[in-house]
């Protein structure tokens, strides 16, 4: 067990910050509980388990396992303390009041490309709902306990997801095409991790030449394991709706109208999303939330 206690510069919204990383509030790989964030995750050194909890204006951060001090050493990154605000002056009113309002928002990097992906690929072309159960069973039978205390489980290990048979998968409710494309980043995972200390437009360019990950899914990653702040999800079902609403006061379901809407916010699109996102905001709901159909390399 190794300790640590990090003074905040600013104040912080943990939660919100992290909200991104987990996958739902039944993740088995994190768990949030009142004013403490426990999460486990796999590093180059090995597998560890953190406790993040907020006292007195700094971070007290407790971690456990081979991958502990790689864990410590990356508290900075995760809960946002290097995410760079200095150019983010918005004129639009209602995204100046939110960021008034929640500034201690702020944008993580877990730099877990081959463990964001998980979460994404599951999360294509099926409900919520659908995704979460099946991240749930995934872990469930294919990970292994998290070291330390807390009763989490680390996603399965890269050679272990990479191996796992196609029927298998069917049977927590993966077709083929998603089933494919884990393995293919299992089999990769030493490579997309990497990715998260690579310039972006080249992070980018190599995580869609991957079958089955397109736009969506590398934007999706790009805000959790990159710290994108200017990373902008397309191909998704209500996303569009959501920021047009907000932004214009009119919905309109349409990638190009709301990337027209963000264009005012370049260098911070991503982090306008987050934004609206933790203030709660959306258009008004017609339809059942589903994820996106993430084609455009499949």
């Amino acid at each position: 067990m190794l300790e640590r206690s990090i003074p905040l510069p600013f104040q912080l919204d943990l939660h919100r910050t992290l909200v991104g990383v987990r996958r739902g509030a039944h993740d088995p790989t994190c768990h949030f509980d009142g004013n403490t964030i426990v999460r486990a995750s796999r590093f180059s050194s090995g597998p560890s388990t953190l406790r993040l909890e907020i006292r007195d204006q700094q971070i007290e951060a407790t971690a456990w396992g081979d991958g502990a001090q790689d864990c410590l050493d990356a508290i900075e990154d995760l809960v946002g303390l290097n995410d760079d605000v200095s150019t983010f002056q918005p004129q639009h009113p209602t995204i100046e009041r939110i960021w008034r309002d929640h500034g201690s928002v702020r944008m993580p990097r877990t730099r877990g490309v081959y463990e964001a992906l998980i979460d994404v690929v599951l999360e294509q072309r099926v409900t919520t709902f659908e995704a979460r159960r099946a991240f749930h069973q995934l872990v469930s039978k294919w990970g292994e306990p998290a070291p330390g205390p807390g009763g989490l489980q680390l996603p399965p290990e890269p050679d272990v997801l990479a191996n796992i048979a196609y029927y298998d998968l069917h049977i927590i409710g993966v077709e083929r095409s998603r089933a494919d494309t884990l393995r293919r980043i299992g089999a990769n995972a030493r490579t997309l991790d990497a990715l998260a200390s690579a310039e972006p437009a080249d992070a980018y360019r190599r995580l869609t030449s991957i079958p089955g990950v397109g736009a969506w899914s590398a934007a999706e990653v790009g805000l959790v394991a990159f710290g994108d702040s200017d990373a902008v999800p397309i191909g998704d079902v209500h996303l569009p709706s959501d920021i047009t609403y907000v932004l214009t006061g009119t919905a309109v379901d349409d990638d190009d109208a709301m990337l027209e809407a963000l264009q005012q916010f370049a260098g911070h699109r991503g982090r306008v999303i987050r934004l609206i996102q933790a203030a709660g905001l959306h258009a008004p709901r017609r339809a059942p939330r589903y994820a996106p159909r993430d084609i455009s390399n499949q």
